[in-house]
């Protein structure tokens, strides 16, 4: 692991994304009102299309005193998706994509995390989508660590960034028109759990 200087957002990835060294992690609970994650594409070269999915939940398991150990993971219904348009959304939840019934998820649980700066991280982590799980991994940034002006309790604030295949996951119709690379976005508010 690479040495950092300890200031406030180096320790709050520490406590966030690490490990634990000699304290126990401690657990934090994801803000589902303030955490979304983007996906973008494009649209036969004349457009790029946006979707998200909101209102998810997950933890994050954190060690202060040893930023790489720690581990995050999340769940959320594939019907959670917005697209701006139901009829897109109908087609993206088809077979020629998710084929999703109500009971479908997609779920993310990390499995090594490497502090790569003061307030960096590379996230590596198994994502299961479509019934197919491959391991992603996230270039994620600390945004911020403290105590949260209104709710007067510790809050963490993240984003990060990845590039999926949606052919990885069976999802590759009309590739490479519509293409198969998805940009991924994820901001994510926590907050440590009581």
């Amino acid at each position: 692991m690479k040495p950092f200087a300890l200031s406030a957002p180096v320790l709050a990835l520490s406590a966030l994304l690490a490990s634990p060294a000699l304290a126990a992690p401690e657990a934090w609970v994801i803000d589902p009102s303030h955490s979304q994650i983007v996906f973008s594409y494009s649209h036969l070269g004349y457009s790029t299309n946006w979707g998200m999915f909101g209102g998810f939940e997950g933890e994050i398991a954190f060690d202060q005193e040893d930023p790489a150990a720690s581990s995050v993971s999340v769940a959320f219904p594939v019907r959670s998706m917005l697209t701006g348009w139901e009829g897109r959304f109908e087609h993206f939840m088809s077979a020629d994509f998710f084929g999703a019934d109500e009971n479908d998820t997609v779920s993310f649980s990390s499995t090594t995390i490497e502090v790569t700066g003061d307030n960096t991280a590379m996230i590596t982590g198994d994502l299961t989508m479509n019934g197919i799980t491959k391991p992603v991994v996230l270039d994620a940034v600390m945004n911020q660590l403290g105590d949260h002006p209104m709710e007067n309790k510790p809050w963490a604030g993240f984003s990060a960034t990845t590039t999926l295949l949606r052919s990885d996951f069976d999802m590759g119709a009309f590739a490479p028109f519509v293409s198969d690379e998805v940009e991924v976005q994820l901001s994510i508010e926590a907050t440590k759990a009581e």
